[in-house]
């Protein structure tokens, strides 16, 4: 088995559970008959992931969640970067506990991983679907 990092660049934010949720998204991986490798979640500010978005995507907004998708096969690998800034907007629009969608944006980014997209309304519906089983999938 691979290893998931947990770390976080120009934030404070430390995810508690690290244990759980690395279980978790293991047990996600697996769900869709993949092998996890090697992931790393980062979680940032709005700032930091504005940047990255800007030079990497040639996207100039804020957004809650970029990944990089480094899978070979059926092996996951890649880097996940989350905007701990943009989680805590997101769950106060969406009427949500931070920690909820915190998990939602984490398996939203694994989910680009396993090949899920959200370019067209298909394939987002295919996404919040995903989202919604892996948030079940959580104990």
């Amino acid at each position: 088995m691979g290893d998931i990092d947990f770390c976080s660049e120009q934030s404070e934010f430390i995810l508690s559970d690290q244990l759980k949720h690395s279980d978790w998204l293991v047990e996600l991986i697996a769900h869709h008959g993949f092998k996890c490798g090697d992931l790393s979640v980062i979680f940032c500010s709005d700032e930091y992931l504005l940047k990255m978005n800007i030079e990497h995507l040639n996207h100039d907004y804020y957004t809650d969640v970029i990944t990089f998708n480094y899978v070979q096969g059926k092996v996951i690998n890649g880097d996940i970067f989350i905007s701990v800034d943009r989680v805590e907007d997101n769950a106060k629009e969406f009427h949500c506990n931070f920690a909820e969608e915190l998990r939602r944006v984490m398996a939203h980014g694994l989910l680009h991983l396993l090949g899920f997209d959200d370019k067209d309304e298909a394939s987002i519906a295919a996404m919040r679907k995903g989202e919604s089983h892996a948030l079940k999938m959580y104990k």
